[in-house]
């Protein structure tokens, strides 16, 4: 797996994009009766919504995997530190809670740690960062659907 920057400007982009594209679309694909059907799932056999899964999966590609758990949704990152900024490293947490793709059937969890003197000690991540990572995989989601849907 190929390494590259963390970089919030590219996701703060894709988040504003995929917040105006998301904010009217409710639930893509038809709600609770479109999750049944071939049209809102990638791979019928997973037990979340598969256009989530591999967007989730695209967006958060330069991190190291620790685990992941496709039949229950959870994708949790290993800590990653930019070559840039090597005093300080990341770790994510992806939450898929629904077979539809939906806003609300994604959370993520941001942790970040600062190299001290001692070691790694916890710091504060700011707040917008796990919403901007949310808005590009939700934006990465859509793009997928809409390939599929006008490939078929």
């Amino acid at each position: 797996m190929t390494k590259t920057k963390f970089r919030p400007v590219k996701l703060a982009a894709s988040a504003i994009l995929g917040a105006s594209i998301l904010a009217g679309c409710g639930t893509i694909g038809g709600g609770k009766k479109a999750a049944t059907t071939k049209t809102t799932k990638l791979a019928p056999s997973m037990g979340v919504n598969s256009y989530l899964w591999r967007a989730s999966l695209e967006t958060l590609q330069f991190m190291p995997l620790e685990q992941v758990d496709p039949f229950g949704g959870v994708i949790i990152t290993d800590w990653y530190a930019n070559p840039e900024a090597p005093e300080e490293r990341f770790k994510a947490n992806v939450y898929i809670l629904d077979t539809n793709l939906r806003a609300d059937a994604l959370k993520t969890a941001v942790f970040k740690q600062v190299r001290s003197g001692t070691g790694w000690a916890d710091a504060p991540v700011d707040a917008d960062t796990g919403r901007l990572i949310e808005n590009a995989i939700l934006t990465r989601a859509r793009e997928l659907y809409i390939a599929t849907v006008d490939a078929g």
